[in-house]
């Protein structure tokens, strides 16, 4: 099968693939927060009676738990954790592969000096900036609110960038461009302007760390080949499956996390194109239907 999820250690599988096999790798390590990362996953059902929210033309909705996913995001090396990965990572990567590395403020200084070691400082191409806006703003210092992915080439002088498959973003000033520029758009800078996945969406899944589709669809178009193997190794929701999927990818997917495999297994309940290693996906469709 062109798909495969492993629930494991990401390790071992890691070492298990062949060098020089990999088109691209995204990755979405935890952030080493020093929290408990958790999301309660709700819905809400008309009550006209017991209500807690007021809802469209003045109806009355009770808000109902479906429970709680959450991990420990906490590591006493958290560098000593990811070098081996990365060391990995880099030798099962194509020569002209690229590695997409998601992290936060809290840790993007010191992984970039690991991945420099690793990669080399002239691997590194760009650090993305994911502007997000939602969420408290506390009032002791200026709000987080950004993500940074760094984007390393295994070889800077031969990587995959299809720059005519990314999508455009409109100008902000369409009338100082030109109507041609204006209809086409204009190509995304190193910073990227986009929503969390929205608490109502047909998107979300619950999953506490979940990444939105089009920061996955922008990655896999502009660093992969059609027909390519992208790989995941901390897939969480398995959003970069999702993308892979859409645009004629195919992926490797690692978590050892039973909640991440639990909302892949719903997640891509229809695909039948995906090999399962270490889990069986009819155990989540069974405690679903139960």
């Amino acid at each position: 099968m062109p798909h495969r999820i492993y629930f494991a250690d990401n390790l071992p599988v890691l070492q298990s693939l062949p060098a020089g096999s990999i088109d691209l790798i995204y990755i979405d390590p935890p952030f080493n927060t020093g929290r408990v990362q958790a999301r309660t996953q709700i819905q809400t059902v008309r009550d006209e009676q017991n209500g807690d929210r007021v809802g469209f033309q003045g109806r009355s909705y009770r808000t109902v738990s479906l429970g709680e996913r959450a991990y420990q995001d906490q590591f006493d090396d958290y560098l000593g954790f990811l070098e081996p990965r990365l060391i990995e990572a880099r030798r099962v990567l194509k020569t002209n592969g690229s590695l997409y590395f998601h992290i936060d403020y809290r840790e993007v200084h010191y992984c970039k000096v690991l991945l420099d070691g690793i990669f080399g400082r002239e691997s590194f191409l760009n650090e993305i900036i994911w502007a997000y806006d939602y969420g408290a703003r506390t009032k002791k210092r200026w709000p987080a609110k950004h993500d940074n992915i760094l984007w390393y080439a295994k070889n800077p002088r031969d990587y995959i960038y299809n720059v005519d498959e990314i999508e455009r973003i409109p100008y902000m000033a369409p009338g100082l461009v030109g109507p041609e520029k204006a209809v086409r758009g204009k190509l995304p800078t190193d910073t990227w302007w986009h929503t969390i996945v929205p608490t109502n969406s047909r998107e979300k899944t619950g999953y506490p760390t979940q990444k939105p589709l089009g920061i996955l669809r922008r990655i896999v178009r502009a660093s992969s080949p059609p027909g390519g193997l992208v790989l995941d190794f901390f897939a969480g929701s398995g959003t970069t499956g999702a993308a892979c999927l859409e645009l004629g990818r195919d992926f490797i997917l690692i978590d050892s996390n039973l909640q991440a495999v639990q909302v892949m297994a719903r997640r891509f309940a229809t695909c039948n194109t995906i090999e399962w290693i270490g889990y069986d996906p009819a155990q989540t469709t069974a405690a679903a239907s139960g």
